[in-house]
């Protein structure tokens, strides 16, 4: 049977291929398509003024690798990934980087400059670059590719190349001709902030190794707040001889505070200005310390430098350099890091569309695979959330998880394209739970720091979606325990049923709770499965009639005042009830109903989207720029009207990303914005992850092909086919699942994996 199948499968695609206008450019493969300055902006003046956009940084990384070698443009305020787009001077070149995120970012640790003539020891203003060691640029030199980025540094006339490895960088420098040239290194560099210790040892002529010690104290992530406490070790390799060489360190009073605003502060850069220089020391400690060698150069000498990078230990970074770079090819590398992307993009084929959508799609692949990254070097080891090294044997022991982010859309996709690093994830949280000794899962994880950061349970949602999906290569047990202990501890409470003071939690805890009932139903714990079936309807709890829309409510059970629904605030996490009101997910029908029927939801709901504006920017309406209204289009679905989702997706896709530096319309957090445009574009995206189930859209692409993951599914291929598609021809005027019309507007995750064609007759009339 499964033969037979395959033959009417495969003369399926070859008719649906025939029928289909499906125009390529041919001399492009995917990996070309992808554009890492997209997003690449903080905030902006001018016609974006007051918006903040993705936060992602351009330069060089691999598929979920370790080391992230990119520019950095600014040190402190919101730039979480260190770059802008906006910005004028570049302060130097780190070998980490967070990606998208909203709140004061970390890392940007071991900062890389080159320069000439005096030596500074303080990196200097935007407005000032020559009173620092900083310079300015323009992007007409920058050069921005996957795995790979370079610059021209124009106070220095000294071109940068940049290119990675999983867990290791490698630069390349180009400089004039000059008696006075170095390489710069800024160890107590940190995106938010500051790292508080370092130690650095020349071990020969060619090496330097050390690290930097960055607990709250520093800031870092959200400013400290985030709780982030880790040591960055580094075993770097010089091309040319260090011969004149030293180290600078800055006289740091010890009573102090050592945060974001105080350390971007102009009295504590005049203490870094003012730094003692060492000439010839061969190891050192302090607690703001650079590195610094001088050497001539020949116009157009090209001098390289490359480092591995660990947690763990320096010993873990010389071996995470000597296995991913060995030698001095920095082509070489640079290829190997495309050929990585290719074989990381090979999920997915798109054909049709123009050059731009492709450009926006793979772009947006490429961000998913950013996070959750490696932590763990090439050997296994990793630092636990006990401080205490251990080695992963049989995965790949993964840190950055931005939950209340990627729960939505990140990662539904990677269950279907990467479903081993989602096994690998599901591990690392396991891991986190029992090696921290809480027992419960994070929110927002950050190198093995709870951090606190936003609500509800959403490694919950991640870990019952992965298990009903067949991803289970994982201690169950404990996993089902760890999902248990969390949404025990964070709930509605047995006294009130709802979150005193709180729409976002009520609503949020009542869907962790209905994916913990369905982890029950599925091991079989039938008292379990009722018991939190039952606490998944506490939502109703604050449904108010007199305003006719969730309210919060006091612990007596009063009403908390009511500004109307668009306000925000009101007992909102960065929304306001209308937006929030949204999120019932899991219960459409009890949804529909405390609404006052299928007429009053739809209404409600097509007025929510039409008072959004055209470029859908920060709004108090449909405001894609945020996460709680990603699953919002795909109600409509639910409610009867199809074309509606159809309609809104489509016009979200077209207008809501795009393919230049602003082309993200919020922040990117950590593979959420993207993984919502690549579901969305290739034709279906969850409404509530743990059912199963995809909500079929209308794609951007006359064909999408899905390759499988043998090791986990037992389809090769799932193709999607829109025929007559087109900007206007948005609407599915039917559908075929493998040759049998199909009459629902949702798929199963089993019909996906399984593989097999879904065929879309496409046109403009609703």
């Amino acid at each position: 049977m499964k033969f037979i199948s395959a033959i009417i499968i495969s003369v399926l695609l070859l008719t649906a291929c025939n029928n289909s206008d499906m125009p390529e450019n041919t001399d492009k493969l995917p990996v070309d398509y992808i554009n890492p300055a997209i997003g690449a902006v903080t905030y902006a003046d001018g016609p974006h003024g007051g918006h903040g956009f993705g936060k992602t940084f351009p330069g060089a990384a691999t598929p979920f690798g370790l080391v992230q070698l990119s520019p950095d443009t600014r040190t402190g305020g919101d730039n979480g990934c260190g770059y802008s787009w906006t910005h004028t001077t570049i302060e130097g070149f780190s070998f980490t980087h967070m990606s998208g995120v909203g709140w004061y970012g970390d890392l940007g640790n071991f900062l890389v400059m080159p320069t000439t003539g005096k030596m500074h020891t303080n990196k200097g203003e935007d407005n000032t670059p020559e009173n620092g060691y900083r310079s300015r640029f323009s992007h007409n030199n920058e050069t921005i590719e996957a795995g790979y980025y370079s610059v021209l540094l124009e106070d220095y006339g000294i071109k940068a190349e940049l290119t990675a490895a999983p867990h290791a960088g490698i630069i390349r420098f180009t400089y004039p001709e000059n008696d006075s040239a170095r390489i710069q290194i800024d160890l107590s560099r940190r995106v938010g902030g500051t790292s508080t210790e370092q130690y650095i040892k020349v071990e020969n002529d060619s090496t330097i190794s050390g690290w930097m010690k960055c607990p709250p104290e520093g800031g870092g992530w959200g400013n400290g707040d985030g709780k982030a406490d880790y040591t960055v070790y580094f075993y770097c390799r010089f091309s040319k001889p260090l011969k004149d060489y030293g180290v600078w360190s800055a006289d740091i009073p010890d009573d102090i505070v050592r945060k974001r605003q105080e350390v971007c502060s102009p009295w504590y850069q005049k203490i870094v200005a003012e730094a003692d220089i060492i000439k010839g020391i061969k190891e050192y400690k302090g607690k703001h310390l650079g590195f610094f060698t001088n050497f001539k150069t020949r116009k157009d000498e090209q001098v390289l430098l490359k480092s591995g990078i660990s947690f763990v230990s320096i010993e873990g970074a010389k071996e995470n350099l000597e296995h991913d770079i060995p030698h001095w090819d920095f082509e070489k590398v640079k290829k190997q890091a495309k050929e990585l992307w290719a074989k990381a993009l090979s999920s997915i084929d798109v054909y049709g569309a123009t050059d731009k959508d492709k450009t926006i799609f793979y772009t947006a692949l490429y961000h998913t695979m950013i996070d959750p990254r490696a932590f763990s070097d090439v050997n296994g080891n990793y630092i636990g959330a006990d401080g205490k090294v251990h080695e992963a044997k049989d995965f790949t022991y993964r840190t950055i998880f931005s939950g209340w982010d990627v729960f939505r859309s990140q990662f539904p996709l990677q269950t279907i394209i990467n479903p081993a690093m989602v096994n690998a994830e599901i591990n690392s949280l396991i891991q986190i739970a029992e090696l921290s000794g809480k027992k419960y899962f994070p929110r927002w994880e950050f190198l093995n720091a709870y951090s606190g950061c936003m609500i509800g349970n959403p490694a919950v949602s991640v870990i019952v979606d992965a298990y009903r999906k067949g991803i289970r290569n994982y201690d169950v047990k404990k996993a089902y325990q760890y999902c248990l202990n969390t949404v025990n501890r964070f709930d509605n409470g047995e006294l009130t049923g709802f979150t005193p003071g709180r729409i976002s939690e009520t609503l949020e805890y009542s869907y962790f709770d209905w994916c913990m009932a369905q982890f029950a139903k599925e091991l079989g714990k039938t008292n379990d499965y009722k018991e939190y079936l039952r606490k998944s309807k506490n939502y109703k709890n604050i449904w108010n009639a007199d305003v006719n829309w969730f309210r919060a409510r006091n612990r007596d059970g009063s009403w908390l005042p009511w500004k109307g629904k668009t306000v925000h605030g009101q007992g909102c996490t960065e929304s306001n009830p209308y937006q929030q009101g949204w999120f019932v997910p899991h219960d459409i029908e009890g949804l529909t109903e405390l609404m006052g029927g299928k007429d009053s939801i739809q209404k409600e709901l097509i007025t929510f989207f039409e008072k959004a504006p055209e470029n859908f920017l920060w709004n108090n309406y449909y405001n894609h720029p945020n996460e709680p209204v990603h699953h919002v289009p795909f109600i409509f679905n639910e409610i009867g009207l199809p074309d509606q989702t159809q309609k809104w997706t489509r016009r979200i896709c077209d207008v809501a990303y795009g393919d230049d530096a602003f082309g993200l319309c919020g922040n990117e957090d950590v593979g959420q914005m993207s993984a919502w445009y690549v579901l969305a574009a290739i034709g279906f995206h969850p409404l509530c992850p743990g059912d199963n189930k995809y909500q079929i859209t209308s794609p951007v692409f006359n064909k999408i092909v899905l390759h499988l993951d043998k090791n986990y599914y037992n389809g090769n291929t799932f193709t999607i086919i829109a025929n007559n598609n087109s900007k206007e021809n948005v609407y599915i005027k039917s559908m075929k699942l493998n040759g049998k019309p199909l009459d629902r507007y949702w798929i199963t995750h089993e019909e996906i994996v399984n593989g097999g064609i879904l065929e879309l007759e496409m046109t403009n009339k609703k």
